[in-house]
């Protein structure tokens, strides 16, 4: 399976913007053959707190129909994160990270937010500290279809001041393609145990989408590399590069192998990779190194 990385400049709260660049180099992506593309962490808004109701999507709107036509027009699969919101009066099920029905996307069917750019600053309402969740959501639409969410389930620092945590870590499965992605994003790539989890799962590969900030660049290449050689599956990680008001970003994206061998990486400028990537081979690699055979699950 052809795969992509898209490591853009995630331009602070212009959703507009953000969601026509990301299209644009995904459109370039599937010129080049890939099927499954990987977006950054929060790609269509950054961090933006200080306008987070504006920039919060429901689970379905606008920017998730743009996705989903996309991925069905181009029958690919689309992954990354973006703000969400869980309001008074929705289904909590909806936004707890598990599985969707499997029906096609339809923003009549669920209707959202639009899709703006805005400015001046926000301050959440009483009604809204009561009422409002906001999670930082990771998506996957097959072929237009919404294949699953996850709710990142360890937001890092300043997120916990904003965001809700999920309570769900679950492979998402491509009943098309029959796999499963492991889904993490961001700070969960230093928690070897997420990743683990969905590998003990059945995850055929993991997928992390990231705003992995300078200067911890080595960090995130050393713990790239070491998820996908622990778990014996490809691991894509997608991160951004450039700039936000309080830091800037290295890039670094990357596509490994089972054996923890990069096959692309894509430096700190703003550009597509596209791999081809063998998904079919964890069960030969597993046979060769039997590590999970010789877990000793008595003692840890």
């Amino acid at each position: 399976m052809k795969v992509a990385c898209i490591q853009m400049d995630v331009l602070h709260c212009k959703k507009q913007e953000n969601l026509e660049k990301a299209l644009y180099m995904a459109l370039e992506a599937v010129e080049k053959g890939a099927e499954l593309i990987v977006f950054p962490e929060v790609f269509t808004t950054g961090f933006c707190y200080e306008r987070l109701n504006q920039a919060a999507e429901s689970l379905t709107s606008p920017v998730l129909e743009n996705l989903a036509c996309f991925s069905e027009a181009n029958d690919c699969i689309l992954l990354g994160s973006i703000i969400q919101k869980y309001g008074r009066g929705e289904s909590k099920e909806k936004h707890s990270g598990e599985k969707h029905s499997g029906e096609k996307y339809s923003e009549e069917k669920y209707p959202g937010n639009g899709v703006n750019d805005f400015s001046g600053n926000e301050t959440r309402s009483q009604e809204d500290k009561n009422f409002a969740l906001y999670y930082n959501l990771g998506f996957c639409f097959e072929s237009g279809v919404l294949a699953g969410t996850y709710c990142k389930t360890h937001p890092f620092k300043k997120e916990n001041s904003y965001f809700s945590k999920g309570s769900s870590i679950e492979p998402i499965t491509l009943k098309k393609r029959n796999i499963k992605i492991g889904f993490e994003i961001c700070y969960e790539i230093r928690f070897p145990e997420v990743a683990r989890k969905l590998a003990l799962s059945g995850s055929d590969l993991l997928v992390t989408t990231a705003a992995f900030p300078n200067p911890r660049s080595e960090h995130w290449k050393i713990l790239a590399k070491a998820r996908a050689i622990e778990n014996q599956i490809p691991h894509i990680a997608c991160n951004r590069t450039g700039s936000a008001p309080d830091c800037s970003y290295f890039g670094h994206s990357m596509i490994i192998d089972a054996w923890g061998e990069v096959k692309a990486d894509a430096g700190s400028k703003e550009c597509v990779i596209v791999h081809d990537l063998d998904t079919s081979g964890k069960d030969e690699i597993r046979k060769a190194i039997p590590v999970f055979e010789d877990r000793r699950t008595e003692l840890y």
